[in-house]
Order: C-alpha cells, then structure tokens, then sequence
C-alpha cells in the first residue's frame, strides 16, 4: 500500500520533534506550520498630515485547507491612538497610495463586477470603496498628478491576433506578448476617455512633473523580460501632446525616476552602468536629456529607495551590509547626513509626511515586517500582526565576520544559534545561500518557509546565511568581484565561512548541510559535486546545474551576459562546463534532495533533470530526491506547496545531519 509523500513527511517530522522534546521540553520554538501562517506588513503610505498610515498585510492561505496564493489586506493605522483599522479584508489589494487633495487611501483591486484590476479610493475611517477607473485590461501600476484628479497608469494592450479554425492552438513562444501601454485619465471627469500615450515598446514606470506639464517614461523595446530588466531607456513626453521631447541616455538596470520639485532634474535608483547588477545607485540627470551621473560612486552600500524633499535634498533609504542607513544627501552628492543609522530594525520602505512624520517598513531578526512611526528623533513600532508570536522561544542571532581565504575581502554573514546552544558543545549546520547573486541577506526576519532561520534553530541547528562576494549592499567593487568568475571565489567565500565557524568550536564538520534557491541552488549543486567531502546534505531549490544549457532556456540570457559572465558562451563553451555542477558528479557524495517549479521560465525545469540523471546514472549509490511542484515557478507562492516544501527541507536536514 502506498503511503502519501507528505503524510510520510509529517510523520517523520512529529517523531522527531517527540525525540527532541527532552531538551526542548522547556522551549516553545517555531514550527513548520507556524512558518506557514506568519502574517506580514509589505507596503506602507503616510498621509500629507502625518495622522494616518495606509498598509497592507500579507495574509497566508492555510495549507491544510487550500493550496493557494496568500491574500493581501489594506489597513489604516492611527498615528495618534497607534490603533490599526481594518479596510479590505477580501481578495488582493495593491498600489496603495493616498490621492492628492481628497485624503483617502487610494489603490489597485479586482472586486465584484471587475473582468481585471481596476482603481479604487476609500475613506480611511473605512466604507465602501468606490471605482474610479477600469480599464479593459488590468491595471498594472499608477501615479497621481499634484491635483489628485489625473493620474498616469499602465496596462497591457490588447492584441488583434486572428483566430484559428482548428480545435487545438499550439504556443508560439515568446510571440504575441502584449506590450504595456501608458495612459493619461481624469478621473474627476465622468465618462472620459483616458489618452494612450503612443510611443514604442513596452512602459514601465509612468511619472508626471510637478506641474504636470511633463511626464517620464522608462520604456523598455520589448516586453520580453531580459528588455525589462537591462534596456529599459527613459523618455521625456509633452503632456498636452503625448508626443516625445526628448530622451535621457541612460544605460543599464532601473528601478525608481523621481522630479525634482523644480521639475528641472531626475533623480534615478539605477545601475551606474550597464555591467552593474543592480539598480541600486543614486544617479542625476537634468530632465532636458545627458547621461545620468553617479553622485556617490564611493557609496559602499546600495540604495533601496528615494524621494524629493526639496530642491537640495533627497531622502534615501540604504543597505550597508547587513544593515540599513535612512538619511538624506544633495543632489550632486554632498551634504551626506545619516538620520537613521543601522538601526535593530531591518528597514525596508519609507513615505513621508509634509510635517516630518516617516512610515517605515521594517522587521527584525526576531520579528516579521511591521508598521514603524519615526518622529520627534524616535523610530517606534506601531503593529504586532502576529501578536502569539510574543509566546515563542527564538534563538540568538549574531553578525558574523570573517576574512576570505585570498585576503580580498572581508565576508559578513548572519548566523542564527540552536536553541538550546551550551557552551562547548558542537552542533550540526544547515548554510542557506543567497540568489541572484545580486541579493544579500540582512540582519532582519530571515525565517521562511525556504529560508529555515529560528525554525532551524528550534530544531538544534546552527543556520548560517553567507554574504559572499558579489552580494549587494557593499558597493561597486564588491558587487562586480565575482563577474567572470562563476562558483569560483564566490563560492569559497562560503565554504571560508563555514570553516569559520568550526574553527570557532561552534559546528560539528561532519554534519553541515547547504540549501538555497536558484544562484543559491547553484551553489548548493556546486556544494554538493565539487566541494561534496565538506557537506552532508543538500537542498537544491529552483538552481542551476548545467551553465551550457542554462544560457538556452533561461528567460534572462543577455543579463546572464552583461552582468555576470562578461563572455559569450559559445567564446567560453570549456570553462563555462567546468563551472557546472554536472561536471564534478563524479565528486558527487552528499545526499541530495532537488525541488523544483515546473513553470520556471528563469532558471528551467530542465536544470533539476538534468542533475538527478547524472546522479542516479553515475553516483547510484548516493540518496537522491527529485520533486516537481505543478502550477509553480521560480520559487513556491501558494500555501501548500510552500508547507510541502518545508517539510521535506527539514526532513532531509534531520535524516543526513541527525
């Protein structure tokens, strides 16, 4: 009689824990199903007079009940009273922002009698929203002009493809994507016609001037992904017109376009050039065209976030490491000041109000994201979305340093202790390695349902999240050091630090396992092939085994190119090989679970496959796991299947570490 997988799985999971109720009968640590139903802040706007702050909260389906995505909320928090009022509990909210000049909480929602997302506004002391626009395709984002009645939104065009005769139509891929579609609409004026703007390409970012004489658009030539992420250029429209009046000649990743308040200059969140992996510098441009400057190219961080204040200032919002700055610095990049300087809280987000008062996002790494308050020189948390997680026991977080094997760099990481750590004794470690590799892990809430953090240290493991070279948040150069250079030092910087940590008497060297997804799911295949004597275990997510026909089926080929291999494949066909997991199988030891979405367009399906056949044929002898997720992709999003993957994740740690 067969049994089903994850029944198997939880099983084996409430044995475990039994086992392990001696020593942790006096601790209440966190469970997988706890990880499942964590609730927390994603987007925060404040109001002009500083008395409300609009958020959202993300809130997880019950993975035993349904398998579906998680459902986000709107609320109103009293800055006064520090009390939260619920708004829409039902379906998905999104771009919540207040609308100029009326003082309610406006945003993007598919309700009752919508075909796709539309627009709303609602009060926020609550009621009934109302619709200010639909469009006859779905909303995908929108600004407001200074009048609170015009606003500028994008969505996807609606393509004039004949239809077919047959029963049955194949896909053409990567043919008849719609491009996005800017428009112009008043939405004070009943029955009116919103204005296309009618330039070529694909728009993602619409903003108007302050007077609303002009607007900025980032188009990209095409809707296809790679276009989006590395070409998109900015265009300077005539709003009466539509037509274009000039173009700014950036190059590169873009993230953000801001107007100065004279409407005279653009102050970007973008790469300083087109081989910088992120958008993630601060960069001005006079909005008659040029090339965009980097006004703080020294800056050893990256920027998350900016906005105007006034002719001379920008307010930003930074990592530096594993911390955040907040602060503001003028727009030639003097007058650098640090309002907020690495704070306990992990800052993620900020909108300010006309008298000073700031809404942050924040977590930290011992509770999720929430709403934070700074005034009056204090940064102050103003939710607890998860108030029985008051009742758990969490484990000691530490920043960690030490020195890369070649002496180049100083590597950071974060490592969570066991929960029931003592001194003297060792403990079996689970590595969880970052993507991208263009990411970074912070000193914030890293505890998810991929992610094991307190969940692992609740089970008596050390769990250790690297910061290897090429991470963000350390500036230009330690971002473009690992280009070129593939699983090479990158890669070490991680196993540098695992010998770290043993030679700190802290982890048991025969019992350290390695997880992470997609360029971390590299890294886990790399762990476990080339560097297989140094790990017991490994948990493959979404990762890349096989860089020759990664190029071929990746969605991102010219990103792959331009910020990380800087040589065409087929000019590198031999060493490209050599840096693929594949290639060292025959290394291949350590017990080895592989999951993966089957809708993955970024890193595919294929590279999982392509794996687990060279393993079972060449290295039989070691365990070996497969599994497929249906309906996911570059990561799990829906309820169960991200439980199912907790789970096994943990299930495979204790079978080869404990």
């Amino acid at each position: 009689m067969q049994v089903n997988r994850l029944q198997r799985v939880v099983s084996a999971l409430a044995v475990m824990l039994l086992m392990l109720s001696a020593s942790l009968s006096a601790q209440n640590g966190l469970t997988a199903l706890d990880i499942a139903k964590i609730q927390n802040v994603s987007v925060t706007a404040i109001s002009p007079d500083g008395q409300t702050i609009a958020y959202t909260l993300i809130v997880p389906a019950d993975p035993l009940v349904e398998n579906r995505r998680a459902a986000v909320h709107l609320y109103a928090y009293d800055v006064a009273s520090g009390e939260s009022r619920a708004l829409i509990t039902d379906g998905n909210v999104g771009g919540v922002q207040f609308r100029p000049e009326h003082g309610t909480i406006s945003f993007t929602a598919r309700r009752d009698g919508d075909r796709t997302n539309a627009l709303y506004e609602i009060a926020v002391t609550g009621g009934e929203p109302v619709r200010l626009h639909a469009h006859e395709t779905a909303i995908r984002g929108y600004s407001w002009a200074a009048d609170g009645n015009h606003i500028l939104y994008t969505a996807n065009e609606v393509l004039d493809l004949p239809e077919s005769e047959l029963p049955y139509q194949p896909i053409l891929f990567e043919e008849n994507i719609p491009n996005i579609k800017a428009y112009i609409q008043n939405v004070a004026r009943e029955g009116h016609e919103p204005h296309l703007i009618d330039l070529p390409g694909s728009v993602y970012i619409a903003e108007f001037n302050p007077d609303r004489s002009k607007i900025a658009l980032a188009i990209a030539p095409t809707p296809h992904v790679d276009d989006e992420l590395m070409f998109k250029k900015i265009h300077i429209v005539d709003y009466r017109t539509r037509s274009l009046l000039n173009t700014i000649d950036n190059a590169g990743k873009l993230a953000e376009i801001h107007w100065s308040p004279d409407g005279s200059q653009l102050a970007l969140r973008a790469g300083h050039d087109i081989h910088d992996p992120i958008d993630g510098r601060l960069m001005v441009v006079s909005a008659e065209g040029g090339t965009p400057v980097n006004v703080l190219p020294e800056f050893r961080g990256k920027f998350e976030q900016l906005r105007w204040s006034d002719a001379n200032t920008i307010h930003f919002l930074a990592s530096q490491g594993v911390k955040t700055i907040f602060g503001t610095v003028a727009p030639n990049g003097s007058n650098f000041t640090r309002i907020i300087d690495r704070p306990a809280v992990h800052l993620t987000r900020f909108t300010v109000a006309d008298n000073g008062t700031i809404a942050f996002t924040g977590n930290s790494n011992q509770h999720p994201a929430e709403v934070f308050v700074y005034r009056d020189g204090q940064l102050t948390r103003g939710t607890n979305s998860n108030p029985w997680l008051d009742e758990k026991d969490l484990g000691r977080v530490e920043v960690v340093r030490y020195t890369a094997r070649d002496g180049a760099f100083e590597i950071e990481g974060m490592l969570y202790y066991p929960l029931n750590f003592r001194e003297g004794q060792t403990y079996p470690l689970i590595t969880v390695v970052h993507g991208g590799p263009e990411s970074h892990y912070s000193d914030g809430w890293l505890t998810g349902y991929s992610t094991p953090g307190h969940f692992g240290s609740a089970q008596g493991y050390f769990v250790f999240y690297p910061n290897y070279r090429g991470s963000t948040g350390r500036g230009l150069e330690f971002i473009k050091s690992s280009q070129v250079d593939p699983a090479g030092a990158e890669f070490d910087d991680v196993v540098d630090g695992v010998d770290y940590l043993i030679g700190r008497g802290l982890v048991d060297p025969n019992r350290v396992g390695v997880t992470g997804g997609s360029y971390g799911g590299y890294a886990t295949a790399w762990m476990s092939t080339y560097y297989s004597d140094r790990f017991a275990a490994g948990v493959m997510f979404v990762g890349i085994s096989n860089n020759l026909s990664k190029w071929g089926t990746s969605d991102i080929p010219e990103e792959l190119y331009l910020v990380h291999t800087r040589k065409r494949l087929w000019d590198n066909w031999m060493e490209q090989l050599r840096r693929s997991p594949v290639y060292w199988v025959d290394r291949a030891q350590t017990p080895l679970l592989i999951m993966h979405g089957l809708d993955d367009t970024r890193v595919h399906p294929a590279q999982s496959l392509d794996l687990y056949r060279h393993m079972r044929v060449r290295r039989p002898d070691v365990p070996l796991q497969l599994v497929l997720y249906q309906g996911e992709g570059h990561g799990n999003v829906n309820s169960t299947s991200r439980y199912d993957y907790t789970l096994r994740m943990i299930d495979w740690f204790n079978t080869h570490l404990k």
